[in-house]
């Protein structure tokens, strides 16, 4: 196998594998990046854990077809470092590979492509069609809710469902780490993926990527499921992810249906205020008291080895008084993603999870669990 490659789109390419290469050794074949000179003009790079997996194709002289493996740290590391022009790869006999950049030269050992493994088709996959803007903010807005307890294996990542409201098809994203849930739904007018009407869920690996492809493109993504494997299609890459193979909590069940006293609070004064009295809070519980009377918040931190603050905030409120404890990092992180003018608390009691929802958007809620002060 040998062919020439720009250094910028070769590297861009191993830079997005980065995050899917096993990294604790325990196959070592998954330490290593696929790469296939095909005789269409181009290269595949191909990397997986065997939970999620990537292929991607770019453009490269191919002077000789052929597929080798190697480190995906240790080349990703070279290329880097290389002149900006460039590369020639080169893989010889007992699957030693030379690379060369200017006045540069590399000779790595690598692995044979037939110890790596097979890596699933898009072949009749059924997609649904998403605006790849949309999807980035969709995940956004409901990863920070995704557990990190990998004992909760069921809730380490984002539930996908289609529902049906009025006549209407939606394509929602739900998660919870079992204190605080995140939920966003989207129009649709595909409905062609059965697996989606009953929900599945996307792992927490696998949403990290999907991210990232979305951060960096433009026009639409593809997602479909296949074998219990969602399938992720922008153009010339498919992330394959294995589904999380668990029950996703009936969540509907946990959003409260009665919180009947709104608190309308503007969202940045609110945002600063809260960076504010999280710095006296303790470290360990995280906990703000909010004590509520007509149209004023008075938010407080207490720690017991640092100090305490407080701090008043004009909203719109005509409830009855009550004092209210939040974890505040909760606070801050739903927040931070809004871009909305008002942010919307809605409460029942001071022990009863509160449900938070921006002013202009229907179509997204969060619940938080209230803390014991």
């Amino acid at each position: 196998m040998e062919f020439q490659i720009e250094k910028n789109i070769f590297l861009k390419g191993l830079g997005k594998i980065q995050g899917i290469v096993e990294k604790r050794n325990t196959i070592p074949i998954l330490a290593n990046v696929l790469i296939e000179a095909t005789n269409n003009g181009e290269i595949q790079l191909t990397a997986t854990d065997l939970e999620v997996g990537m292929r991607a194709n770019y453009p490269a002289q191919v002077e000789k077809t052929g597929k080798i493996t190697v480190s995906a740290k240790k080349i990703y590391e070279i290329i880097k470092e290389l002149p900006e022009t460039i590369i020639s790869f080169k893989s010889k006999e007992n699957c030693w590979i030379e690379i060369r950049c200017g006045k540069a030269v590399f000779n790595i050992v690598g692995l044979a492509a037939d110890e790596f493994p097979n890596f699933p088709t898009a072949e009749e996959t059924k997609f649904l069609k998403i605006d790849c803007s949309k999807l980035n903010s969709l995940i956004e807005k409901t990863a920070l809710s995704m557990a990190t307890d990998e004992s909760k294996y069921n809730l380490n990542g984002i539930f996908f469902n289609i529902i049906s409201e009025q006549e209407k098809y939606f394509l929602r994203l739900v998660a919870t780490d079992g204190h605080r849930l995140s939920q966003i739904d989207h129009c649709i007018e595909q409905t062609n993926i059965d697996d989606l009407f009953d929900g599945v869920i996307f792992p927490r690996k696998g949403i990290i990527e999907l991210k990232k492809l979305t951060d960096e493109s433009e026009g639409y993504i593809e997602i479909g499921i296949k074998d219990n494997n969602a399938v992720i299609s922008k153009d010339k890459t498919l992330i394959v992810m294995r589904l999380v193979d668990g029950d996703f909590p009936d969540y509907k069940r946990v959003i409260p249906k009665n919180n009947m006293h709104d608190v309308v609070i503007p969202r940045n004064d609110f945002l600063h205020v809260l960076k504010r009295m999280s710095i006296l809070t303790s470290e360990k519980s995280r906990a703000i008291k909010i004590s509520l009377t007509l149209n004023n918040i008075n938010i407080s931190s207490s720690n017991p080895e640092l100090g305490e603050s407080h701090e008043d905030l004009g909203v719109d409120y005509s409830g009855p008084e009550m004092i209210i404890g939040f974890n505040v990092r909760f606070m801050i992180d739903i927040l931070q993603i809004q871009q909305c003018e008002n942010i919307i608390i809605k409460l029942n009691d001071n022990i009863s999870p509160g449900i938070i929802v921006p002013d202009d958007n229907d179509d997204y809620l969060s619940v938080i669990m209230p803390m014991r002060l």
